[in-house]
């Protein structure tokens, strides 16, 4: 006996078992969709337990994350080395099954989900990484990149705004082997309270097509065969990704709480536990399943042999195009060129020789011409905004519906762009990076949150930085971005004040791989700061001494980005009058801090008075100059005017600076 049905019943009991164990949880969703599983996984999804990480797997993306339950349980049963006692662990400490999933945890997890919408947005970025990866790699005869990206979201992730954003570019690039799976079951929290369609009655199909998408309407979820037949339509469109409606009874087999929004995010109860597994003929203790159904779930064997045939074709690939062979498994394993750190250190040493005065954004773009062609894997855009962002170069080839590219525009879809760059970091085989405005990057902020979670290496390039940009006003003057931005966990913010600083963040972003980066960029020019040999070794560091007074120092001037020149002239005031003053650069506070403690004393020595300089809110800036030291900030917002006229008016000049200093003094 190995019918279909026992097989969607054992998600369906682990489920239910795993939820009530922890008391907390979701059994719904995975309840609901327990035979849409065991169609795709079973029949559709190619993979190998006995290899996670295998670069020519299928992608599977649950973005619906509060239903973990049923990912936890199709990995455990098709064979991962996810054991039955983590699934009994659901939700505790340092269990493998945490109540979203999360990569890094369960062997099989592709991506962080839980933040709903994200999760599609996520499989676009990977479904994009599989078609360039296939137009630079696949030869004829040699299609060593070929796989799909599948994806289930609910009716959260519908109404969730980054998912059009996401959905809406996927269908203009016509990403065909991108597959979604909507579980329409028209239940959501709320929904203890009062039917869905009070809040949710968008047309999903007529939406999708009006993306671009083939959509694939009104298939029973609960009838494998059906789901079955749409995915297989699905895989036969090439032009268009794919969205397939399932309408389901969410906690399917619940005798009085399916069809509520009761199921939706608690357990069942003990009782309705019971009478659930009476009612789908399910008559075994929780967390047993029987061999028969581990058999039919059971996907080793098939994923060895796929592996291997795959192995096989990569062989001789290798042997006919070595050289491309090589970069493969070289941009797969996240490992940079042999020489680029050394190409790094050159590009440093030749801003610095060169002195130029531009602005950051300019300097980042210069930093980029030499980077990007040496760099294949370096995937940029921007979020209509390339010609302020200056994110493009000369070796950018801008990405279409088909063919190779290394830029892409991305529309003014800030959060989209952002979330579907994590999933292309997590594909594997590029480094992306986007622009937009710092200020913007509120719209987008629960991406990159979501990236330092997941500790990728994605690159932020967000300019426009202070209110320096100058007239647009309030709207668009980051006052608390860099400082909000530098309390993210493993989020590295770099405000460079030059050239010099430019590349050297540059470098430590593309390099950096446990987490993203933020680079805040100037709109206006910014003058080039003198280095030597010494202290420019010093730049990577995060923070160091830019510029020693004659005499012991009585003062330490902390500045990031455009005042720093502030800080040196200040410097310059207080040495005619007597008064030596150290000014510390400080670019990235996140990698400052990282540094060892002889090192950051060496730089800020103990009961040396402190004064920071920095257009932007001033509390972060306490940890550095303490309560007897003084901050320079702007804890208001902006106004509209000529940037050099507010810096003016809110006292960012190198007197009020060097007053500010004797003050403390």
């Amino acid at each position: 006996m190995n019918s279909r049905t026992d097989l969607a019943n054992a998600i369906r009991a682990l489920a239910m078992d795993a939820v009530q164990q922890a008391n907390s949880g979701h059994p719904g969703m995975p309840m609901g969709m327990a035979e849409i599983a065991e169609a795709l996984w079973n029949h559709h999804l190619r993979h190998n337990p006995g290899n996670p990480a295998w670069a020519n797997r299928d992608r599977f993306v649950l973005s619906n994350g509060h239903g973990s339950m049923l990912l936890y349980s199709v990995l455990h049963l098709t064979g991962y080395d996810l054991p039955i006692e983590e699934l009994k662990r659901f939700r505790q400490l340092h269990s493998k099954t945490p109540g979203h999933p999360e990569v890094g945890c369960a062997p099989g997890v592709e991506t962080t989900t839980g933040p709903l919408g994200q999760g599609i947005a996520n499989a676009v970025g990977m479904a994009l990484a599989e078609r360039l990866l296939a137009a630079h790699f696949n030869r004829p005869g040699f299609d060593i990149v070929d796989h799909h990206t599948y994806v289930f979201m609910g009716d959260g992730c519908m109404m969730e705004g980054v998912s059009h954003e996401a959905c809406s570019l996927a269908g203009t690039l016509g990403l065909g082997k991108l597959i979604a799976i909507y579980d329409d079951n028209g239940i959501s929290i709320d929904s203890e309270k009062a039917h869905i369609a009070n809040w949710y009655t968008d047309n999903v199909p007529k939406r999708f097509e009006g993306y671009g998408w083939q959509v694939i309407a009104n298939v029973d979820g609960h009838d494998v065969e059906a789901v079955d037949r749409a995915l297989k339509k699905a895989k036969r469109e090439k032009a268009r990704p794919t969205l397939i409606c399932c309408k389901t009874v969410i906690a399917k087999g619940a005798p009085t709480k399916a069809n509520t929004g009761a199921a939706h995010g608690a357990p069942l109860g003990a009782a309705e536990v019971a009478a659930t597994r009476q009612a789908i003929g399910w008559p075994y203790p929780p967390f047993e399943i029987p061999e028969y159904v581990r058999a039919g779930w059971d996907a080793r064997e098939a994923g060895k042999r796929a592996e291997r045939r795959w192995s096989r074709l990569f062989k001789s690939y290798a042997e006919a195009h070595p050289e491309l062979a090589a970069d493969f498994h070289r941009r797969m394993a996240g490992v940079l060129p042999q020489d680029f750190e050394a190409r790094v250190d050159a590009l440093t040493h030749e801003m610095n020789g060169k002195a130029e005065t531009v602005a950051t954004r300019k300097a980042s773009q210069n930093a980029l011409e030499v980077l990007k062609p040496a760099l294949p894997e370096l995937l940029g855009g921007s979020a209509d905004l390339t010609g302020s962002n200056l994110t493009m170069v000369k070796a950018s080839k801008v990405i279409g519906r088909e063919g190779e590219g290394n830029y892409l525009f991305y529309g003014v879809r800030e959060f989209g762009m952002c979330a579907v760059m994590n999933g292309i970091a997590l594909h594997g085989g590029f480094i992306p990076y986007g622009g937009t405005f710092l200020v913007f990057s509120d719209y987008a902020r629960n991406a990159l949150r979501l990236a330092a979670l997941m500790r990728q290496r994605v690159i932020y390039v967000f300019t426009h930085d202070s209110i320096g940009l100058g007239e647009d006003g309030p709207t668009h003057q980051p006052v608390e971005h860099a400082a909000s931005l530098r309390l993210i966990p493993n989020l590295d913010v770099w405000r460079p004040c030059d050239t010099v600083e430019s590349a050297a963040a540059w470098g430590m972003a593309i390099t950096r791989r446990d987490g993203p980066t933020a680079l805040l960029l100037s709109r206006q020019n910014l003058p080039f700061a003198k280095r030597d040999e010494a202290v420019l070794s010093n730049v990577r560091r995060g923070g160091y001494v830019l510029a020693e007074s004659s005499g012991a120092p009585r003062a330490a001037i902390i500045a990031t980005g455009s005042e720093v020149a502030l800080a040196l002239a200040a410097q310059k005031l207080l040495a005619e009058e007597g008064v030596a003053a150290r000014v510390v650069s400080m670019p990235s506070s996140n990698v400052f801090d990282r540094q060892d403690a002889a090192y950051r004393d060496a730089v800020l020595p103990r009961g040396l008075p402190r004064v920071a300089v920095e257009a932007g809110v001033s509390d972060g800036w306490r940890k550095y100059v303490g309560l007897e030291g003084a901050v320079v900030g702007l804890d208001r917002f902006g106004e509209s005017a000529p940037g050099g006229e507010l810096f003016k008016h809110f006292g960012f000049t190198a007197e009020n600076v060097a007053a500010v200093v004797k003050r403390v003094l």
